[in-house]
């Protein structure tokens, strides 16, 4: 018999809002610890230069954030065409596919842009683990970490195939090591290194880990009862 002063958690609404209110003040902390280097990049991308904006860091994360109402727009679209068309967890799957590609794509467009003399060499490979660390810093290992987190954390609860840490973790490595073999072979003159699938893998399995509790449990059916990662049903308590 439970015991009625115990806690109990919060309803699902409740901490789903806040959840997202904490990842909107996140994004704004940052966005404003950012913001003069962000600045800096506004005037040739508002005047729609490719100079100056979507060949640096900076344009590319500003027209980004710039863009997260259209991608906000994409998920409402497609979560009301899946629900017109009789389809379930619509709004789910529609933001699951939304956030895998608009937070991969420009982490992976910064990671392929070319250094200083791109095609006057032949690649660069650095295969010692753990050498390449020191020389990243703070920033560098975080931009690392975050190439392929929104992949890591989506990916699993969208595609239940890919709902356990070890497929994550191949998963973030065989992207990793595609875009590390891009740049050696597209002679961009950056350094494909080890330590850079290291500390995107490990990215992709953090971010799997933090969505762990939407994947391990999957959408309700109508009988009550909720699919498992691997195809099993569990029973709705």
């Amino acid at each position: 018999m439970s015991d009625p002063a115990s806690p109990s958690a919060p309803p699902r609404p409740i901490r789903t809002v806040a959840l997202a209110s904490l990842g909107v003040l996140g994004l704004a902390g940052a966005v404003f610890a950012v913001r003069r280097p962000l600045m800096m990049s506004a005037p040739p991308c508002l005047a729609g230069r490719w100079h100056g904006c979507y060949d640096t860091f900076n344009g590319v994360v500003l027209m980004t954030l710039v863009g997260l109402p259209l991608a906000a727009l994409a998920v409402w679209t497609l979560a009301h065409l899946r629900r017109a068309a009789g389809g379930t967890s619509a709004w789910r799957r529609s933001l699951t596919e939304v956030g895998m590609v608009y937070g991969t794509v420009p982490f992976v467009w910064m990671v392929l842009m070319p250094g200083a003399a791109p095609g006057t060499g032949p690649g660069r490979v650095s295969l010692v683990p753990l050498r390449d660390l020191v020389t990243m810093g703070p920033v560098g290992i975080g931009g690392n970490l975050l190439v392929f987190a929104a992949l890591g954390f989506f990916a699993p609860v969208r595609f239940p195939a890919l709902a356990s840490v070890p497929r994550i973790l191949a998963l973030g490595a065989g992207c990793s090591v595609l875009v590390e073999t891009a740049q050696y072979v597209l002679l961009l003159d950056r350094v494909s290194s080890v330590d850079d699938v290291l500390v995107n893998t490990t990215g992709a399995v953090l971010a799997g880990l933090a969505s762990r509790h939407w994947w391990r449990t999957g959408p309700a059916t109508a009988s009550g009862r909720r699919s498992g990662p691997t195809g099993t049903t569990l029973v709705r308590p």
